[in-house]
């Protein structure tokens, strides 16, 4: 944490926004020209004329890029009230230093936690939705040489994006651990085989946090199975294994209260219920987050995390799941950039 009631010597405050896409000094409510630009035409210069940025479908953005050392402490982001199923169609990526290879990777929604296109208010230390589509990211992401951030627009239509993103610049350490996001979605799971959160990861760091979209394809409960971490050369068994899906997202007994599934949303955990019908949103799907900002995993050479989908069949066993999952791993690395996973195209990311 950066102790801000400290005195700090060569700290400046920066941001980014469409009203000063470089985060100069003195540059904001500049612009001339903009999304805002009619609505102020009585009032011109500095009176909103910015305030947001039209991506073009197939294209790709640049929110912000900056060149020296700091840290991104906060991004704001929304986009326009009648594009509410575009949270798998943009694609954010951000790139540290310089890398060609992003350290974040990942549909837009995901990464704040709200793939479903459906509004729930999330308040945790992490992220937050708050109304009516309002997404913050409070993720610490410091870099030493620049960073560089990115949409691209795989919906059908132009997107309206509006955004701020809050970085300070100074002097950091040497032997920084870079900020890491990564997608992965496996629709259905194969019998008998575990959905892989992570893998292929090699260096020293610490494992922050997990978002997933749980779809299920079964009758009953659907979490019995185990999330396991793979530490430092582990092999068939990890280091790591946890007692069941619920209990790994801070819940207990099947989120079950008076025969109904309950949704919350708390600092370091939660789970929200997708809404359905009886006949055309019939399949039940979960959001679930766990942020392990105070507890987080540490390794030293490498890391592999995986969960298992259970439920329950005759006589008391266990049934293998073939459900629909999909997960943003959170993780701090000492590289500033890995081998990522491949990135689904729009039918396969896309819920229906």
């Amino acid at each position: 944490m950066f102790e801000y009631y400290k005195k700090h010597q060569n700290v400046v405050s920066r941001s980014i926004s469409p009203e000063n896409f470089t985060g100069e000094k003195g540059a904001g409510a500049m612009a001339t020209e903009g999304t805002g630009a009619y609505c102020a035409r009585d009032l011109g210069r500095g009176f909103k004329v910015s305030p947001s940025v039209i991506i073009k479908s197939g294209e790709t953005f640049t929110l912000g890029e900056v060149k020296g050392s700091g840290m991104i402490n906060h991004i704001w982001l929304t986009h326009s009230f009648d594009q509410l199923n575009i949270w798998r169609k943009c694609i954010l990526r951000i790139y540290w230093d310089g890398d060609e290879t992003p350290a974040v990777e990942c549909p837009m929604g995901d990464f704040f936690a709200s793939a479903h296109h459906d509004f729930f208010h999330i308040s945790s230390s992490a992220v937050c939705t708050n109304p009516r589509r309002g997404q913050n990211c409070y993720w610490k992401m410091p870099f030493k040489k620049g960073f560089r951030i990115t949409i691209e627009n795989r919906y059908e239509r132009d997107v309206t994006v509006y955004y701020q993103i809050d970085y300070f610049l100074a002097d950091m350490p040497d032997d920084l651990n870079y900020f890491h996001a990564q997608f992965r979605r496996t629709n259905p799971l194969p019998y008998k085989e575990d959905f892989t959160i992570l893998d292929g990861i090699e260096g020293s760091g610490a494992y922050v946090g997990t978002y997933m979209v749980w779809g299920v394809n079964n009758n009953g409960w659907w979490g019995e199975g185990e999330i396991k971490f793979f530490l430092d050369g582990d092999k068939e068994y990890p280091t790591i294994c946890g007692t069941g899906t619920e209990d790994y997202f801070c819940g207990a007994y099947n989120f079950d209260v008076n025969g109904h599934y309950q949704s919350f949303s708390s600092l370091y955990s939660g789970m929200l219920v997708w809404k359905t019908d009886d006949i055309y949103l019939s399949n039940r799907r979960f959001s679930l987050y766990r942020w392990h900002t105070e507890d987080p995993i540490f390794f030293n050479s490498d890391i592999r995390v995986t969960i298992q989908a259970l439920g329950w069949r005759s006589e008391g066993r266990y049934l293998p799941l073939q459900d629909d999952l999909s997960a943003v791993a959170f993780f701090y690395l000492d590289s500033s950039s890995t081998k990522l996973p491949t990135l689904p195209d729009n039918d396969y990311l896309e819920i229906i």
